[in-house]
């Protein structure tokens, strides 16, 4: 698994693609509508979920988590002389650019509206006002339309490794909300912990949605605050690269996202 984690955090946790926006400020400039889901590129969003906050002027730097960021086993709050503040609260910090900030939504809050703001060596950005829901669910992907899943050895599924009927596989996703036991919010936790909401979870591959006894572990990712996995076992029959989706009760991924298999 963590030759997939390391590809994954490459792409799903660095750049994604965005407008820029036009003008230009001595002050982080955003807004609310910039504030979205790292995964699906969506709002609304959810605790525990890693979001990507897009502007202009954010940090004078880019710069990614490194170990020597990590040494007290949890994630930065600030990175390059930035931070981000949700509900007042220092969000765990993933990567920081002039343009892009992803960020973990801090575990411990409720659903509800928050403001956010980006602080930046001495000035700050405005207020944006987000809206937080129990769940908020989105999958990886590579390039907007294949997602990241992993074989059971740990590689990742390709158009030259697909996943095959009955194969169990792993996605990765954010936002599937609280879990059991609650997590530590950034901190970085090598043990598993499950959704509380399972009995909501739907994942559908193609037009099968995956009975309770295919779902063998719906929870997070250990390693990488805000990342969760779903273990599961694909149906035996299914069309070439079928569509997936994860819902957990009314809130569901984007569509037309493709798992490549035969």
């Amino acid at each position: 698994m963590s030759r997939a984690l390391r590809v994954l955090a490459t792409l799903a946790f660095v750049s994604q693609i965005w407008p820029e926006g036009s003008g230009s400020t001595l002050a982080p400039s955003y807004s609310s509508a910039g504030i979205v889901n790292s995964a699906s590129n969506q709002a609304p969003l959810a605790p525990n979920a890693i979001a990507s906050l897009y502007g202009i002027n954010l940090s004078y730097d880019t710069a990614g988590v490194s170990q020597s960021d990590i040494g007290s086993g949890a994630l930065p709050t600030v990175l390059a002389g930035v931070a981000v503040f949700v509900a007042g609260l220092p969000a765990p910090l993933y990567y920081v650019s002039p343009l892009q900030i992803n960020f973990l939504i801090p575990a411990n809050l409720r659903p509800g509206e928050v403001t956010v703001f980006v602080a930046r060596e001495g000035t700050r950005g405005p207020f944006a006002r987000i809206t937080l829901l129990d769940t908020s669910p989105g999958l990886y992907q590579v390039d907007g339309e294949i997602i990241v899943a992993t074989h059971a050895d740990g590689s990742r599924v390709t158009h030259t490794a697909p996943a095959l009927g009955g194969e169990v596989v792993q996605f990765y996703c954010t936002g599937l909300g609280p879990t059991d036991p609650d997590v530590i919010s950034g901190q970085i936790s090598q043990i598993t912990a499950p959704i509380k909401m399972l009995a909501d979870l739907r994942v559908t591959v193609g037009a099968v949605t995956l009975a309770p006894n295919q779902i063998f572990y719906a929870g997070v990712a250990p390693g990488f605050p805000g990342l969760y996995l779903i273990q599961a076992q694909l149906p035996d029959s299914m069309p070439a690269d079928p569509a997936v989706q994860v819902a957990i009760a009314a809130q569901i991924s984007p569509p037309a996202l493709k798992l490549p298999a035969k």
